[in-house]
């Protein structure tokens, strides 16, 4: 998200700073899934071709009962009139913030400076002294903190980071096999009621990834183990020689908010601001949005209008962030927790009922798509 918004004040010919901890950009399994006004704003910096060029374009997505293959299946082509990329894009966070740090790093208006941690904040109300781990300082007229989910400069403040830890570990594995070879009707972004739990099937464009979890009585040290990784995925088809697992990596899912994005000079964006269940992808895209939201915003102010107006940015992302984004990714997750056969059988018939139906298939994927809630923030003054 610090990337984004550094890009947009470059392309605004704002002169900014870009700290970063780390000497390299992050290669670890993180998000996927780019939902229509991402791509709508990524557009804006010229970075949206290359996505779409690398990228594997999902014009539905559904949600499956393993045994019988049953499903209920969203075609986003009923968008087709509210926006012009009608379909998710399935392309790996990593090699996204790979482009946007290659963009930085030759950015005009941006000094971008890898290996510096942050080891103090401090401000009045004239600016903001950064000062890094190894004693150096950077004064600024603002802040943006999109630090991540263990934000350091939330943590400098103590601010409450209000929410809970769902019980629940996810085991993110990814494989080259062939899913959609031996699962009738699979689209590339497949959410499944299992017998005894639930997995997710989401596609990137050289691999699948996998979203299991451990069994009731299973550890998740035991469930990471490669037999047991293995198992779980013969279950879902078997494979008589066997997965290649890429990756297997563990995570906790959170669902927390800050009480107010802003404090004094620092801005809050991204996981440093809220977090939320995977669940629909919404994440990312969320952060991706309030570092284009924000900017708008500190563009006005540093040409001369009252800095009350930054306040506006808290009002119209965090309803959003609270009420659309937490709410709905909550209820992607709890659906898809659901064990009781008859519960599901009904709640598969009710999706199949909204899919059918063309402007109810809409209204649901205006707001599953992030349309509605960015429509209905924007009109927030």
């Amino acid at each position: 998200m610090g990337l984004c918004a550094a890009l947009e004040l470059n392309h605004r010919g704002i002169r900014c700073v870009l700290l970063e901890s780390q000497h390299e950009p992050p290669t670890d399994l993180r998000a996927s899934t780019f939902h229509p006004p991402t791509l709508e704003l990524l557009d804006h910096l010229d970075l949206t071709a290359t996505l779409l060029a690398d990228g594997l374009r999902v014009p539905q997505w559904q949600v499956r009962l393993h045994a019988t293959h049953e499903r209920a299946v969203f075609d986003l082509a009923v968008l087709a009139d509210d926006t012009p990329y009608p379909f998710r894009l399935q392309y790996e966070q990593a090699a996204f913030c790979a482009l946007g740090w290659q963009r930085a790093a030759a950015a005009e208006h941006v000094d971008f400076r890898t290996g510096v941690a942050v080891a103090q904040v401090d401000q009045d109300g004239q600016g903001v002294r950064v000062t890094a781990a190894d004693g150096s300082s950077i004064e600024a007229d603002w802040v943006i903190a999109a630090d991540g989910a263990s934000s350091r400069l939330r943590q400098l403040f103590a601010l409450n980071f209000e929410g809970l830890t769902y019980p629940e570990t996810t085991l993110l594995a990814t494989t080259r096999f062939p899913f959609e070879a031996h699962l009738p009707g699979l689209s590339w972004v497949n959410y499944v009621w299992a017998d005894d739990g639930t997995f997710s099937l989401l596609r990137v464009p050289d691999r699948w990834r996998v979203s299991l979890y451990p069994r009731d009585d299973e550890s998740v040290e035991r469930a990471l183990e490669a037999e047991q990784v293995q198992a779980r995925l013969q279950e879902i088809v078997p494979n008589a020689q066997g997965y290649e697992v890429l990756e297997c990596r563990p995570y906790r899912i959170h669902q927390r908010i800050l009480d107010c994005y802003r404090h004094g000079r620092v801005l809050f964006a991204g996981d440093a601001a809220h977090l939320n269940s995977p669940s629909g992808g919404m994440g990312m895209n969320c952060g991706i949005h309030d570092a284009f939201n924000l900017v708008e915003k500190l563009a006005v102010v540093l040409d001369g209008e009252p800095d009350a107006l930054l306040d506006r940015y808290d009002r119209q992302r965090r309803p959003l962030a609270r009420e659309e984004i937490l709410a709905q990714a909550d209820t992607n997750r709890r659906r898809m927790q659901q064990r009781d056969p008859a519960w599901r059988r009904a709640e598969l018939e009710r999706l199949q009922g909204i899919a059918a139906e063309p402007s109810a298939a809409r209204e649901f994927l205006l707001r599953s798509s992030m349309i509605a809630g960015l429509r209905k923030a924007a009109a927030i003054d």
